[in-house]
């Protein structure tokens, strides 16, 4: 069988799945590549008219089951049953699942007669989900985009499935992102502890310290670098104002006076928390909206855990080195064989998955014939 399974055309492009029923039809089997997980993941109409829940019972795909959808009284013969799902995510193809992953290997890589004669399926998912942290760090990046407004706080927390950032962008009323870039000339502290006149600790009645919230360093932050010096209002002598307000706010700690080209931007910057889990922002960014590009590492649901198939080869490469390396008695020569083999896979998927169109490369580089006027 293809690999596209059962699923046709109609099924994909529409996320569903259509039945005529026969006389006292009660039970209707699914036969998509991606089957609903639970009765919530999905829509059933009989007729056009969407069927209430309680007529109907959902049998998930557990233990290599089809999905089973049992209706508590028969359908007439002819009537059509639409099995719509909700907020499906496309282009799954690309990729192999973990749970493919796992199966091809101990197919292709373990038993009798084989490098690996034996290996448990626990320490083959181990070793694979470390491969797939890996690779969502630097090969196939699992790369995230989310939207968020800035409150007066102006603070956000970091994504629940946060790894890294690729940056933050504030967004205008055209749709077009700005950069907002990290501030090297402050930080956010994730804590503040009191002190007295003598600059002794404070501390509480359970001996624990006492802090302050906000710290110092954020409230003097947030204080001089306000709202009132960039309204949004995109103008010229906006941008002078602020971008020169910021150069003359740090010349007298810096010891250097007019713009500097590093902050003559007016698009505001962001301080990191790493300890707390926080983004801070600068006031001229309250109440606008702006993306947060992250990093995750593939692994904080279950149907992120696949790797993209331009990578699967150096996936079996990479499970397949780490398990020899942990193994007595293998010479070092195999250990170093499959070191290479892993190496060269690793850096092949990369080279693929980069993307590199010389068509845009060609479209971008049309601006470097162009002569600036002076």
């Amino acid at each position: 069988m293809g690999l596209l399974g059962t699923t046709t055309a109609e099924q994909y492009y529409n996320s569903s799945q259509k039945f005529t029923a026969t006389a006292n039809q009660t039970v209707f089997t699914l036969s998509m590549s991606l089957l609903p997980a639970a009765i919530t993941d999905f829509l059933v109409f009989v007729n056009g008219t969407e069927a209430n829940p309680s007529t109907y019972a959902y049998a998930g795909p557990t233990g290599g089951n089809a999905g089973k959808i049992t209706f508590t009284s028969g359908k007439t013969a002819g009537d059509v049953v639409l099995v719509q799902l909700i907020d499906r995510e496309l282009g799954d193809y690309r990729y192999i699942k973990l749970k493919d992953i796992i199966n091809n290997f101990k197919i292709a890589f373990v038993g009798n007669g084989k490098l690996i004669p034996h290996a448990d399926r626990s320490e083959i998912i181990f070793h694979a989900k470390r491969g797939i942290q890996e690779f969502s760090y630097d090969i196939s990046r699992m790369e995230k985009n989310i939207e968020l407004d800035v409150p007066p706080t102006l603070k956000l927390p970091m994504p629940q499935d946060y790894v890294s950032t690729i940056g933050i962008h504030w967004v205008d009323t055209h749709g077009v992102e700005h950069p907002v870039f990290p501030a090297r000339f402050t930080s956010r502290p994730s804590k503040s502890i009191a002190q007295g006149g003598s600059g002794e600790f404070l501390f509480d009645e359970d001996g624990g310290e006492l802090t302050l919230n906000p710290g110092m360093t954020v409230d003097r932050f947030n204080a001089n670098f306000n709202q009132d010096v960039f309204d949004g209002t995109v103008t010229n002598d906006d941008y002078f104002l602020y971008t020169h307000y910021i150069a003359n706010r740090l010349s007298s700690f810096s010891g250097r006076y007019g713009a500097n080209p590093e902050l003559t931007n007016m698009n505001g910057v962001f301080t990191v928390d790493e300890v707390g889990g926080q983004f801070g922002f600068d006031s001229s960014l309250s109440g606008r909206t702006i993306t947060i590009k992250y990093v995750s590492d593939g692994l904080a649901t279950d149907s992120e855990m696949k790797v993209h198939k331009m990578a699967e080869d150096a996936l079996y490469k990479y499970i397949t080195f780490s398990l020899l390396s942990t193994r007595a008695n293998i010479p070092e020569y195999i250990v170093n064989r499959y070191r290479k083999e892993r190496r060269a896979a690793m850096r092949n998927a990369k080279l693929r998955l980069s993307n590199l169109n010389i068509k845009e490369l060609t479209q971008v580089m049309r601006g470097k014939s162009k002569q600036i006027k002076h």
